[in-house]
């Protein structure tokens, strides 16, 4: 099986430059605290390392990176946000399945695997 690696966020300019260096990347904003978000981070993990590989995954701790949350505009837990080409594709909060995100990934990433693969 692939693995996904977590990308650790601990500054804008490390978002910033994840989000340059990426066309697919999932955000992940959570916390230690919040149960649901540390049980979301290994199956969004595992589901990305199958199914969209070329996606990358960035965590970011809402209690140590509050400014960077406010920015995201995320006041509750958890929230994932699908960004292609710096763009949000799909946003989700509280209540979520992984369905929802799968779903929401789909086809924008299709497009992406696919120019990637045409670049080789």
């Amino acid at each position: 099986m692939s693995h996904q690696s977590i990308h650790n966020i601990e500054s804008r300019a490390m978002l910033d430059s994840l989000l340059n260096q990426h066309h697919a990347v999932l955000l992940l904003f959570g916390a230690p605290s919040c149960g649901v978000c540390q049980a979301l981070k290994p199956q969004i993990t595992d589901m990305l390392a199958r199914e969209f590989p070329q996606m990358a995954l960035a965590y970011i701790d809402c209690e140590a990176q509050g400014e960077i949350a406010a920015s995201y505009q995320v006041f509750s837990l958890p929230v994932v946000e699908t960004v292609f080409y710096g763009k949000t594709f799909g946003r989700f909060s509280k209540v979520f399945s992984l369905n929802d995100i799968r779903h929401a990934i789909a086809r924008p990433y299709s497009l992406v695997s696919q120019e990637h693969t045409e670049e080789e």
